[in-house]
């Protein structure tokens, strides 16, 4: 899918345009191979440029090639389906090219732009490019602080229902939480070398507001890269010791049932030294016999589940 915006010198709301002219922001969504050839011919982009952020592996980085300069990050995306907030990260590729375009290209829908797009960005133009760059950085990192806001969130509701059940599930639950944790530090770090070398000044000649903007982008990323590390140290921690309390759980069951085991035995083998074919004398024709083994089963029995309760075995 292709879409294509301008912002005019006049007007400060972004519009639709239908046509690919100098300083427009070309948006290309999983696009097909029409629209790349289109885009390639009227921008002169390398074709190859495009076709590598069709692969959702590709890597944070940046990359020059004839008369563009591609910048890769990883951004924030929310599985679909789901029923907790469990992300994933996409690449998401901004090339600039030097005849004045900017082509936006992801495998997924990022919603990261859906700001520009709805005019909610402060002094968005697309003619001012690498601006343009640097605020896309700047809201990748807000955007991954949002959503690890609602990631701490899910942690604090699945700790309550782990301090009430400790099933299985709950654990996994936790598990695909901490992998959206993992997938986000790894990304955030990836990032970060983008920006590190973006503030160098040698890919895009930098004006003193873009070094600000480009500032904050970097210090909103660290901050995201901190509250990952720390919310997946938590959640190491809260895992680590549910797991035990699950594990503690199973062995209380196994010691009381061990235990049960031994109380219960005491009436059984009574009753098997009873019923050996053996002469009992008198006590065989006793009419309370059976009342008498039934009372002295019962008081061992109870004798022995004091013992084992005592010992705390039971």
């Amino acid at each position: 899918m292709i879409k294509i915006y301008k912002t005019s010198s006049v007007e400060k709301n972004i519009k639709k345009s239908k046509k690919i002219t100098v300083d427009s922001w070309i948006s290309l969504t999983s696009p097909t191979n029409d629209e790349i050839e289109k885009v390639t011919e009227k921008t002169n982009v390398d074709k190859d440029l495009i076709l590598k952020m069709l692969d959702i592996e590709e890597l944070p980085r940046i990359e020059q090639s004839g008369n563009a300069t591609l910048v890769v990050i990883d951004t924030p995306y929310l599985e679909e389906g789901e029923t907790s907030h469990i992300y994933s990260t996409y690449p998401l590729g901004i090339i600039i090219t030097n005849n004045g375009y900017v082509i936006t290209v992801s495998q997924k829908r990022i919603s990261i732009l859906d700001d520009f797009i709805k005019n909610k960005v402060k002094d968005f133009r697309t003619a001012k490019k690498v601006r343009f760059l640097i605020q896309i950085l700047l809201k990748t990192s807000n955007y991954y602080q949002r959503a690890l806001k609602q990631v701490n969130i899910d942690i604090e509701k699945k700790e309550a229902v782990l301090k009430k059940s400790t099933e299985n599930t709950d654990l996994l639950d936790l598990l695909e939480v901490e992998k959206t944790l993992v997938y986000f530090i790894t990304s955030l770090k990836a990032n970060d070398l983008v920006l590190e070398k973006l503030s160098k000044g040698t890919i895009f000649s930098l004006y003193e507001s873009d070094i600000d903007l480009l500032d904050d982008a970097i210090i909103e990323n660290k901050q995201a890269i901190e509250m990952s590390s720390i919310y997946r140290d938590i959640l190491s921690s809260i895992t680590e010791t549910y797991a035990t309390v699950v594990s503690n759980n199973l062995n209380n069951v196994m010691k009381f049932l061990a235990g049960a085991t031994i109380v219960l035995s005491i009436p059984t083998m009574i009753s098997s030294f009873m019923g050996m074919n053996v002469p009992l004398g008198d006590f065989e024709t006793m009419g309370s016999a059976f009342i008498f083994l039934l009372v002295i089963s019962t008081i061992l029995s109870v004798i022995i589940a004091l013992i084992l309760k005592r010992k705390n075995m039971l």
